[in-house]
């Protein structure tokens, strides 16, 4: 099996965006159902939440965000197991970040290892 990055971005920042508390409870539970069902077939390695505050370097210019042009921002990512990119992207295509919303997204990337001994 390979591994695979698993992006999540979604509006931190705009406040109408924001869910209520009971939204958010709802919310965290789908997210803890589909991870849950990631670690029972043994192809989660990890992952991570990410914070809103951030900066963004391009071209040696230095902004405020972890969003470049957008209200969209990485939110969190995980790192997968799975047989192909297939069916990584079927995983990822599970993200309960999808629904509801049209302005969320979900990115798949293979993780690839570098030979720095050379």
């Amino acid at each position: 099996m390979e591994e695979y990055l698993i992006l999540m971005r979604l509006d931190l920042l705009t406040k109408d965006a924001q869910p209520s508390p009971e939204q958010m409870q709802v919310y965290m539970k789908m997210y803890h159902d589909w991870v849950g069902g990631i670690v029972a077939q043994n192809k989660l390695v990890g992952g991570k939440g990410l914070s809103t505050e951030g900066k963004v370097i391009k071209s040696g210019v230095v902004t405020d965000g972890p969003f470049a042009e957008t209200k969209e921002s990485l939110a969190g990512f995980i790192i997968i197991k799975a047989e192909s990119f297939d069916d990584a992207f079927a995983i990822a295509r599970a993200c309960p970040i999808l629904q509801d919303n049209n302005t969320n997204s979900v990115e798949v990337r293979k993780v690839v290892a570098h030979d720095n001994t050379k």
